[in-house]
C-alpha cells in the first residue's frame, strides 16, 4: 500500500554549475529588486564592508538574499521539470 506512494516522489536535483549559476542570477535579481524598493536600506546592524554590499544593512541583505533563494528554488525546480537544468 505504501510502495505506490513512494513512487510519486519527484527525483532530487543534483548540484551542478548550471544550478549554481541559476541561484546566483536569482540572488543578483533579488538584490536589484531590493535596491530599487527598500526605502531604508542602511538602518540597523551594519555589515563589515558596506561598499561591498551596496550600502545594505544586515536586515536588508538577509531579506533580499532570502527572496533570492526563494526565486532560485522556484527557477531551479521549474527548469529541472522541463529538463533544462
Amino acid at each position: 500500500m505504501i510502495a505506490p506512494l513512494l513512487a510519486l516522489a519527484p527525483a532530487t536535483i543534483t548540484w551542478s554549475p548550471k544550478v549554481a549559476l541559476v541561484m546566483i542570477v536569482c540572488n543578483v535579481i533579488a538584490i536589484a529588486i531590493g535596491k530599487a524598493t527598500i526605502q531604508h536600506q542602511n538602518v540597523g546592524l551594519k555589515l563589515p564592508s558596506p561598499g561591498l554590499f551596496g550600502g545594505f544593512s544586515h536586515g536588508a541583505m538577509l531579506g533580499t538574499l532570502s527572496l533570492g533563494h526563494i526565486l532560485g528554488m522556484g527557477a531551479i525546480l521549474g527548469m529541472a521539470s522541463r529538463g533544462v537544468v
